[in-house]
Parts: C-alpha cells; structure tokens; sequence
C-alpha cells in the first residue's frame, strides 16, 4: 500500500477513500480514478452511432467506394446538394431571365415609369455596378479624383437616361469604338504651344472664373489666352461643353482638383482619361439597368 491506495487480490490498485480501482496510470503522482462512464453519456453515444449509420445509408456520405469510380455513395434517398443548388441556380436564371426580356423589349423611360421593372432595374443595376463600375468610381458613384462623382448632376457628356445608356454602351475615348464619346485636350505645356509664363497666366483665369482669388495682372493675360485657345471648347463663358465633353469652368466640381498645382498639371499635360465600351462586355440588359441605376443616384437628368 502506498499512501490512500492499496492492492487488491487481482493486483489491481483501489482507492482506499472510494474503494475504486484506478487506471493504473500516472501522472505525477496522481492516478485516475477508473470509474464507469455514466449512463446517459453511453445512451447518447450509442444513439450517435446509430444515427450515423442511418445517415450513411441515407444520404450521401462516403466520397467513393471501389468500383464507383469517383463518385460518392448516392444513399437510398438519393439527394444530392450539388443537384439542389443546380437546380436552384437554374430557377434564378430562368426568373431573371423572364425579367431581363422585359428590360430588353422597354425604353428606359418605360422602365423608370412602370415601378416593378424600376426596381428590378435597380437591384440588377445596383450589383453590375459593383462588379464593373466602383472600381474608379466608387461604392455608391462618390468618385474620385480623376474619376467622375455620379451622384450629383455635374455632367461632363450627357445626364438623360439615353446619354447615360450611350455612354456605357460606347464608353469614353474608348478608341476600339467607332461611335465613343471622344475629345482630346490639348498638352499645352508638355507640346510646346504655350510657354511656361502663359500657362501661369492661364492658371490665375481659371482660378478667377471659379471664384478663387487671384492674380488680377495675370487674370487679364490669361484671360486673351483663354479666348485664343480654350474658348472653342470650354466656351466664352467658361461654362463647358457638352458636346466635347468640356468641364464647366466657372462652378466648384473639380475632377483632378483646384488647387493651382493641379490646374497647371492640367494645361501642361492634359487630362484625357478612358472609360471602356461595355457593349459586348456586358448584355444589353444589364447596360439599360445600369443606366437606370446610375440615372438614379442623384444627378440624372
């Protein structure tokens, strides 16, 4: 005997407070108590095991037996999870597919105007515009610099639901495209055609005419230089043009920024950013909800 345990007749140590064997183990100098695993815990396990045979037999369960090849066991049920979501992805095409022929055989003036293809417009709009568009433009069309806001109603081409549906259909000197929107801004700078005191001059008009302070002496230069060679896109009145795809001047939406830095940047080396023609990209349904969508955030016209 040692300490509380003793040795039965069959050599097995007891515990001499409980009277139960032990595993004979030890761990330090403790030993376990050998006790029977309770009732309830054995029934449970028992039905564990039960239920997983059933389960077996059932349903699919084991990945391929000999000569199945690489098929799993199909189960007396023969359910199949792979079939199930099959089947209800095909049920989804169908549905959208229905849906979609709708889009196709409405005007978009038709679809703002009948409130169930409205809202199935914008729930398929909303998703393709994730996947393709808020990459430059960002979540919800807020934009960023050198990437056009969506959400307000400052439009360098055309905000109607049919100049935004020409524009994703062609996209922005998208030179693949014979019908895209195009127009090129002059590397005033980087060409040679102004110096680099002229484009100085041309930096302090074109804070004046947003309403920044300026120059005055610089203003009245810059403001000859702007006639001779902004105003046949830009406009007398620095308003822009939509035809060209000119940005207004005079009003404080800046896409590549305001600061004199950026508007020097701007006339030295121009800005003529690219947006892809998403015709043969994308299906025409999906390009009329995208334009409902984006007519929708705010700025459409």
């Amino acid at each position: 005997m040692k300490g509380n345990l003793e040795m039965s007749e069959t050599d097995k140590e007891v515990d001499v407070l409980s009277g139960v064997e032990t595993t004979g183990h030890s761990w330090d100098g403790i030993k376990e108590l050998n006790n029977p695993l309770p009732r309830w815990w054995l029934y449970i396990w028992y039905g564990t095991i039960f239920w997983a045979i059933l389960y077996m037999i059932a349903m699919p369960a084991l990945p391929s037996l000999p000569g199945m090849g690489s098929r799993n066991t199909p189960g007396v049920l023969g359910m199949s999870d792979r079939d199930a979501v099959a089947e209800s992805v095909a049920s989804l095409h169908a549905e959208r597919s229905a849906a979609s022929a709708q889009l196709l055989d409405a005007s978009l003036q038709d679809i703002q105007n009948n409130l169930d293809l409205q809202q199935f417009a914008m729930a398929m709009g909303e998703s393709a515009f994730g996947d393709n568009c808020a990459t430059c433009h960002g979540s919800g069309g807020r934009g960023a610099k050198g990437y056009p806001m969506l959400a307000d109603d400052v439009w360098l081409w055309d905000g109607t639901l049919d100049g935004i549906e020409q524009t994703l259909r062609h996209g922005i000197r998208h030179e693949e495209d014979p019908d895209t929107r195009f127009s090129a801004m002059p590397a005033f700078g980087r060409d040679g055609l102004l110096t680099s005191a002229q484009i100085d001059d041309l930096v302090q008009y074109v804070l004046s005419v947003s309403g920044h302070e300026a120059n005055a002496a610089a203003v009245a230069r810059g403001d000859e230089l702007f006639l001779t060679n902004c105003a046949s896109c830009h406009g007398m009145d620095a308003e822009g043009s939509r035809d060209v795809g000119a940005p207004n001047l005079t009003d404080a939406d800046w896409l590549y920024g305001s600061d004199p830095e950026d508007i020097r940047a701007t006339i030295t080396n121009a800005r003529n950013s690219h947006m892809p023609a998403w015709q043969g990209r994308l299906d025409d349904a999906t390009i009329k909800a995208l334009a409902v969508y984006v007519h929708s955030l705010g700025g459409g016209e």
